[in-house]
């Protein structure tokens, strides 16, 4: 219990995927203007990590290992069946949203289906390969990340809708003070690195 705890905390905070490995960025920036818009995104973004934690774990134990039920090793297919999977999950979100939540899929606009080449998607999908984890940890390890980047996509979009009534310099409006606070934010969670 204790390190599935260590892993959810270490992936959220101490190695927080947008912050610190800095994957995801496009949605993290293109996304990141209005809190609520940001919220539906990190939603989004929670289930589509989570589900394919768990789907690319049981596709890879079960058809890519050699010791899987196919009885080749198949590992070099990993990052295109890795691919495959997301797409058809972020699918099924794009048209859940279409369908139940209309405001919050017209907001999104281009960036649902971007979730699908959200690079944080797949790098959670081949670290949890590469880290060696179980069904277990592979599950958290994807809540962790996804838990992390929300995290991260709300606080850029609150300092973000603070700084629109600020008095700031011409020269920083627009892209190059949201790419300094996100540089600040990056910083301050290198304070989380003592966590663990």
């Amino acid at each position: 219990m204790k390190e599935l705890l260590l892993i959810a905390v270490g992936s959220a905070l101490v190695n927080n995927v947008v912050l610190s490995q800095f994957l995801g960025l496009c949605p993290f920036l293109g996304v990141s203007k209005k809190i609520e818009t940001a919220a539906g995104m990190g939603a989004a973004v929670i289930f589509v990590i989570t589900i394919a934690s768990a789907v690319t774990y049981g596709v890879y134990a079960a058809f890519l290992r050699p010791d899987g039920l196919i009885g080749i090793d198949l590992t070099y297919l990993q990052t295109i069946v890795f691919i495959l999977v997301i797409a058809a999950l972020v699918q099924f979100v794009e048209m859940f949203l279409k369908k139940n939540m209309v405001s919050l899929y017209e907001s999104l606009g281009v960036y649902l289906p971007l979730i699908t080449t959200n690079c944080a998607v797949l790098g959670v999908a081949l670290n949890n390969v590469s880290y060696g984890y179980n069904f277990l940890e592979s599950v958290i390890n994807g809540v962790g990340i996804s838990v992390g980047f929300t995290i991260a996509i709300i606080m850029l979009a609150g300092i973000r809708e603070r700084i629109e009534f600020n008095d700031v310099p011409h020269v920083f409006k627009g892209s190059p003070i949201v790419l300094i606070t996100a540089g600040l934010m990056a910083i301050a969670f290198f304070g989380f690195a003592g966590l663990i």
